[in-house]
């Protein structure tokens, strides 16, 4: 979704025409995007509250590099990538927004974060939740896994107390593995 309500810019699509679709959701912050497009905390932030504006609901994407994961600073980016961004919401817009953590060195390449990584960090962004808002907006927030998940990895990550669902990607593309994801949930 482009940052601004309308205009002239060829090959983005605005809130308006995604909920337009009956599209009810947005992924916002997909580190391809931020790469690519060079898309930044500020540009992120806009399209936040625009598609909050337009009634869409921001999957925020958050996650860290194989190079800060090897570094040890991968809860450091996650941190910085919320603060300047959702973190920067009133705790009744925050409510609408749904997270989802995809480490980038497991986007696409068959490589999954352990489910004690991937616990690990939702059961970190959650207590990052609870201290900017509280207790109860961390337990009602909704956090998702999105790094190659898949059909024979979906019912271990699920089952993990802070991974709320998946972000599904290449995996959504065989019916019948995608199903055994869903039905994994």
């Amino acid at each position: 979704m482009h940052f601004e309500e309308k205009g002239a810019y060829t090959g983005e699509v605005s809130a308006r025409m995604i909920e337009s679709i009956g599209a009810t959701h947005v992924i916002i912050g997909h580190s391809e995007r931020r790469k690519y497009f060079k898309e930044s905390s500020e540009q992120l932030f806009e399209k936040v509250n625009l598609a909050l504006d337009n009634e869409l609901v921001p999957i925020f994407c958050c996650g860290e590099s194989l190079e800060e994961r090897e570094k040890g600073i991968h809860f450091d980016v996650i941190k910085k990538q919320l603060e300047e961004v959702v973190f920067k919401l009133k705790e009744s817009e925050f409510s609408n927004v749904i997270i989802a953590y995809e480490p980038v060195w497991a986007i696409g390449t068959g490589k999954t974060a352990t489910t004690k990584q991937a616990e690990e960090m939702l059961a970190f962004i959650r207590g990052l939740i609870k201290d900017r808002y509280s207790k109860d907006v961390a337990e009602d927030s909704y956090l998702l896994y999105g790094g190659s998940c898949n059909d024979k990895n979906a019912a271990e990550l699920f089952a993990c107390p802070d991974v709320d669902g998946g972000l599904i990607g290449g995996a959504a593309l065989d019916l019948e593995k995608f199903l055994k994801i869903i039905y994994a949930a």
